[in-house]
């Protein structure tokens, strides 16, 4: 079972990868990590149903609500964004871990998306953490998410600015960030993340590039000092790798919204 679900880990075809998952689940159906493990397979190939399947018979299993980003998720891909938004704003969503409040944010952001409410997609996504001077695991998501929603309004050079920082955000190659800065500059894209600090979290399950110096590449207003280790932030909780689709936690708690950076 171990086997099956290392190498549904490793596989690079996501397809493959869920019918691995499959495999371990025939040996262990009751076992909450395979469960959600299948979940998340059947999440990356596109099985959306089966993937709500897999996740909530996960939640049952272990009592955990980590999978409640890739639930609400995949209610999205189905069409159902009332459900989808109902999971969102769901009360329990209030106690749990940063990251993966975090992760529902950016799914609220698709779904306001998906209703036709593109500013309401870039306010949901208006965080403390996009001021944060340390780099967590999922900052390059949440940058690259806000750089999106700004972009579907028109906010063209803000939507460069926050590509630029989520490809120097992302060490692992996760998003095409780099590809959607250049398409709104002249300039060709050269490495960013040299300059940021890691936050100390444990890495997701993806590769570490070597990447160059970034004192040259950083939207205008912007230094790599900006991003030195700063202090007095408190240590996140668990890496959301884990499940890639940890739960969120309260949206309220930071006190309105943040102030996001001036346009450059």
């Amino acid at each position: 079972m171990a086997r099956y679900l290392v190498a549904a880990g490793l596989h690079e075809d996501p397809e493959q990868a869920y019918l691995l998952a499959q495999e371990a689940r025939k040996l262990a159906a009751r076992v909450g990590v395979v469960r959600e493990a299948c979940g998340i397979a059947a999440y990356r190939a596109g099985q959306w149903a089966e993937a709500l399947a897999e996740l909530r018979a996960a939640k049952r299993l272990t009592g955990h609500s980590v999978g409640l980003p890739l639930i609400a998720d995949s209610e999205r891909a189905l069409g159902r964004l009332d459900k989808a938004l109902a999971i969102v704003h769901d009360p329990e969503t209030g106690n749990l871990d940063r990251a993966t409040q975090i992760e529902l944010r950016i799914v609220e952001s698709g779904i306001r998306r998906d209703q036709g409410m593109a500013d309401a997609a870039v306010l949901a996504l208006q965080v403390p953490e996009l001021n944060a001077k340390r780099l967590h695991p999922w900052s390059a998501r949440l940058f690259y998410a806000y750089a999106d929603a700004l972009a579907e309004t028109g906010r063209t050079d803000e939507a460069r600015d926050w590509f630029a920082r989520a490809a120097g955000a992302d060490t692992g190659e996760e998003t095409d960030a780099a590809e959607r800065y250049e398409e709104l500059d002249d300039v060709t894209f050269e490495d960013l993340a040299a300059g940021f600090e890691d936050s100390g979290d444990e890495p997701e399950s993806m590769p570490v590039a070597d990447l160059g110096s970034v004192s040259e590449k950083l939207p205008a207003g912007m230094s790599a000092a900006d991003f030195d280790d700063g202090s007095g932030d408190e240590p996140e909780p668990e890496d959301f790798a884990a499940s890639d689709g940890g739960s969120a936690g309260a949206f309220g708690q930071a006190a309105g919204e943040p102030e996001v950076p001036a346009e450059s």
